[in-house]
């Protein structure tokens, strides 16, 4: 059962908690579920299950709705959560926008905003990030209060022990050691602040390709190389935040990287970053430009994989790019041994099936151990969505605690 319940095991007390939460997560995963059905499936017994439902009912958490229709003998009462009982907020940070959204209870995504953040201001990241989430609140039809848990994505990391954003030197603004305690006294709800890749791999993981799996890494591309560990069902941050920043991992086939931060790149950047990709197409005669670098790997990936089979030149780009980004893979392979592989991000998902295919077949020379490699299935706004499951299973947590 996700969170904790104080009291004493075993007690009245925290049996109803159990029961009422058991009852509350198969709402969450059906829908609408009748008096009968969540007795059956919870075990419970009618009597039992109808305290049960009234209880959530005088608490907010539950509604009646609706009957059920077209099966033999009386209609039945049909119970859903309350959306309204609680609502969740992520934030996505880059340096071009802030990308918010307002999730109520069940995950329904009620307000979205966008605030574009364009030039390399250093000032007013507090005001971006109240102007951006107000937006959403808005939209969403409620106010800012109302709010009980916000989630922050950004590249990098806040290091624990200064407070600092780290790995992320191309975010403007972002690195004063005062940040997140000016957030703390403008922000009207608790909020926590999580790496981009890491929401992603949490998207995919409740949501996605992930699903079931308790070890895995996600590969993300866009911008930057990074990487998502999940070990033991849990994210491995490391000491200071930077574990999965495998944009800096030296790799054959480039140069060493020194004072990687400073540079803010490393050899596995260097060698299948989004930049490499126009580098290739040139190389082998691919008419292309070099920026904008995203829309521009994208694209050339994209065409590669809709025309490989009638050019020998597409069929190329994807081969060497696939065996760049396996080159990496089999350094992360050989250390974790996971049991799934995860291509996420723009760049990755451009490829497609005959990238993803390619890579798998390259990492089964390179690579002592052969994990199952997928391509990510969360394709729209994947961080921003990790950052609502992120803030929603906190919300959960605390709104349907009924032992307090």
């Amino acid at each position: 059962m996700a969170g904790t319940t104080p009291g004493t095991p075993g007690t009245p007390r925290v049996l109803r908690a159990m029961n009422d939460r058991a009852a509350l997560d198969l709402l969450l995963e059906h829908g609408t579920l009748s008096r009968t059905r969540i007795g059956k499936l919870t075990g419970l017994s009618k009597p039992t299950a109808s305290q049960l439902l009234a209880r959530l009912e005088a608490a907010g958490l539950v509604v009646a709705g609706g009957t059920t229709a077209g099966r033999p003998g009386p209609s039945a009462q049909l119970y859903a959560i309350n959306a309204r009982a609680a609502f969740a907020a992520g934030l996505d940070v880059n340096p071009g926008r802030i990308r918010a959204a307002v999730a109520d209870i069940t995950g329904e995504v009620v307000g979205e905003f966008e605030l574009r953040t364009p030039g390399r201001a250093t000032e007013g990241v507090v005001r971006q990030v109240t102007t951006a989430l107000d937006g959403a609140v808005k939209e969403a039809g409620i106010t800012a209060a109302e709010v009980h848990r916000l989630v922050i994505g950004t590249p990098g990391a806040f290091d624990p022990a200064t407070g600092r954003l780290r790995y992320a030197s191309h975010l403007p603004g972002w690195h004063s050691p005062t940040l997140l305690a000016e957030l703390a006294a403008v922000l009207p709800m608790p909020f926590e602040y999580e790496n981009d890749v890491n929401l992603a791999a949490i998207a995919e993981q409740r949501l996605g390709a992930a699903r079931g799996h308790d070890n895995f890494v996600l590969l993300w591309n866009e911008a930057g190389l990074g990487a998502a560990l999940v070990l033991g069902g849990r994210l491995h941050r490391g000491f200071t935040g930077g574990a999965g920043e495998v944009g800096f991992l030296p790799v054959p086939g480039t140069p060493l990287v020194r004072q990687v931060t400073k540079a803010n790149s490393g050899g596995y950047q260097e060698l299948a970053g989004v930049q490499s990709v126009p580098r290739i197409a040139r190389s082998l005669g691919i008419d292309t430009v070099e920026q904008p670098y995203v829309a521009t790997a994208s694209g050339l990936l994209a065409h590669a994989a809709a025309h490989h089979g009638d050019d020998p030149r597409h069929a190329a780009l994807l081969d060497r790019y696939a065996e760049r980004l396996a080159i990496g893979l089999a350094s992360v392979v050989a250390v974790l041994d996971p049991e799934l592989l995860v291509l996420s991000g723009q760049v990755n998902v451009a490829g497609g099936e005959p990238l993803r295919e390619r890579v798998q077949s390259e990492l089964a020379e390179l690579a002592a151990s052969r994990p199952r490699l997928v391509l990510g299935t969360v394709d729209r706004d994947p961080v921003l969505r990790g950052a609502l499951e992120s803030a929603l299973a906190a919300t959960r947590d605390e709104v349907f605690d009924t032992s307090r």
